[in-house]
């Protein structure tokens, strides 16, 4: 950049002068003259960024606007922001660089939708790329170039044969057996209902990649990985601590680990993947050619996949199917706890389909439209990815309603104020599945035919969409069908509240624990739930099966080994 080019020529200069002035107070001050103009020349590019970019607060040099971030939930900051400046879009500076929130659905459409084409790249992203799996990995890849957007559609297309449109409906079968396993799990321990939820979506994306189910909540692919992707949704949150202050300043990351604490073990380099082991396990078994891990060792060859690769395509189905999926059905749980008054039409409208004799199953799903709004209202009340998961970037400079958004620009969608404005979503926070329905005085247009963004936008939408749409689907209306889900009694008769704002901070957010109250709607209802539950462990029974491989001992022993061979890490 100029900046830099006059700073460089600057700085030879002053540099020749120093070598004839042996004082070091003379030197001493010239770098301070080089590093003062250089900042200077640097905060006026800033600003004249500024001025051309959509509003946002004033960015101070070198280090933004990074400390007036929030310590937690900086969504409802940049919701804020967007209101005092009414101004869909607002511009944060996150260090040196401009960082672009979009708060309205419109805004959003028309930048990452309509013009897909060039937001489809990703920004430089120290800690969740670089610091990370880097561009091995297609929830990272830049596509600014050629040979970047041909790799990550290969990527792309590799991805769809496990989670396609067309592809998920060969999963209904096993899908909608896991779900009525859910319902006998909540039958006979309704307490632990987070973690039968877990297992649940697990079990799912693990049947589609490795060709085994998950039959425990305590199982290590569920308690291990799930837990690092919580402490990676956290991690990953724009803020002012570390490790998400890297951002700010680059070069700390630049740091070796053992002197660096504040990179929180990231970017350490290892042994063999976790996810490449438990991918290339699966792939060697007999049985279950259809898993998706034989798909990508049989297009190894072809594509040129390495082991990372691999890694990141068979990792990402857990990323795109557990973790939100089971956080989706914990908020369904308390919105059922929240708003009672929503039940009865959804008892009223199971009742008059299904019957207390056979739980639901897909072919309902036309006939049951005030359903079909509930799980809409689960997806749009409390988005699970709140800020639309990892950023855009533009691949051209773009300018959208007379304001500049330079090439690479830090671009993100805040999906908890484009669910929570009320132009689009009157009473926001009220828990209403009467709004999808066109005769309902709530009802508002939006953007698109499904009434949310929940799962990002254009070519960078989650690959899962689908497949969590159709699993929350049956999952939903199985527990509506067959449980009252309600707050908790106390013995002396009083109710355990709930708190629908009590979420979590991480990029996938989820309610903090909570009591509740889940029992079976009749007699007529348990005994189905028991006798479906048991058909249906029989049909899984085809995909039992376990890995060796533990997360807690893998890197460990990984570690080891190369140690013996003499590689240092």
């Amino acid at each position: 950049m100029l900046s830099d080019r006059l700073l460089e020529l600057g700085g030879l200069a002053q540099l020749q002068r120093i070598a004839s002035d042996k004082s070091p107070w003379a030197v001493l001050a010239t770098l301070l003259l080089i590093a003062s103009v250089g900042v200077i020349i640097d905060y006026a590019r800033m600003l004249w960024l500024r001025s051309k970019m959509p509003p946002g607060p004033l960015p101070l040099p070198i280090v933004g606007n990074t400390f007036q971030l929030p310590e937690n939930k900086p969504w409802l900051w940049f919701e804020e922001l967007s209101k005092r400046y009414n101004n869909p879009l607002v511009t944060v500076w996150i260090g040196r660089n401009p960082t672009v929130w979009i708060n309205d659905a419109w805004s959003a459409s028309e930048l990452l939708d309509k013009r897909a084409g060039i937001y489809s790249s990703r920004p430089r992203m120290v800690v969740f790329a670089e610091l990370g799996a880097g561009q091995n990995n297609m929830v990272n890849m830049y596509t600014m170039t050629p040979e970047q957007r041909e790799r990550w559609r290969v990527h792309r297309k590799l991805m769809h044969h496990a989670v396609g449109s067309q592809q998920v409906r060969k999963y209904r079968q096993f899908q909608n057996d896991e779900s009525k396993v859910v319902a006998l799990d909540l039958l006979r321990d309704p307490a632990d209902y987070v973690k039968h939820f877990e297992r649940y979506a697990t079990s799912v994306v693990s049947i589609i990649g490795f060709g085994r189910r998950v039959e425990s909540p305590k199982d290590p692919i569920i308690t291990e990985v799930i837990a690092v992707m919580h402490l990676a949704a956290d991690l990953n949150v724009p803020g002012k601590s570390f490790p998400m202050l890297m951002e700010t300043f680059p070069w700390l990351s630049k740091f070796p680990n053992a002197i660096a604490p504040w990179k929180h073990g990231l970017g350490k380099k290892r042994g063999s993947s976790f996810f490449y082991a438990v991918a290339e396990e699966a792939a060697k078994k007999e049985g279950h050619d259809e898993a998706f891990v034989k798909y990508l060792f049989e297009k190894q060859p072809e594509f040129r996949l390495n082991d990372d690769e691999i890694a990141g395509l068979s990792g990402n189905l857990f990323g795109a199917g557990s973790d939100t999926s089971s956080s989706t059905l914990v908020t369904f749980v308390l919105a059922c706890c929240a708003f009672p008054e929503t039940l009865k039409p959804a008892w009223e409208e199971i009742d008059r389909v299904v019957g207390p004799h056979r739980s639901p199953h897909f072919d309902d799903e036309p006939n049951m439209p005030y359903v079909r709004a509930f799980v809409k209202e689960v997806l749009r009340w409390r988005s699970v990815a709140i800020i639309g998961g990892q950023p855009h970037a533009p691949t051209q400079d773009d300018h959208y309603k007379g304001y500049l958004i330079p090439k690479g620009t830090w671009v993100q969608g805040n999906v908890w104020a484009i669910h929570h404005n009320e132009s689009e979503f009157p009473e926001p926070d009220r828990f209403n599945p009467n709004r999808f329905f066109p005769s309902d005085p709530n009802n508002r247009p939006f953007p698109g035919e499904k009434g949310y963004m929940t799962f990002g936008w254009g070519r960078r939408v989650c690959s899962g969409q689908v497949l969590a749409e159709q699993g929350t689907w049956i999952t939903v209306a199985r527990l509506l069908w067959g449980f009252h889900i309600q707050k908790k009694k106390r013995p002396d008769g009083s109710v355990v509240d709930v708190d629908i704002f009590n979420y979590t901070n991480g990029l996938n957010m989820r309610p903090q624990p909570f009591e509740c109250s889940i029992t079976p709607r009749s007699r007529e209802h348990k005994e189905t739930i028991e006798r479906e539950g048991r058909q249906a462990l029989q049909d899984l029974e085809q995909y039992r099966g376990e890995s060796k491989y533990r997360m807690s001992t893998f890197y460990h022993e990984s570690s080891r080994a190369l140690k013996l061979y003499g590689d240092k890490e």
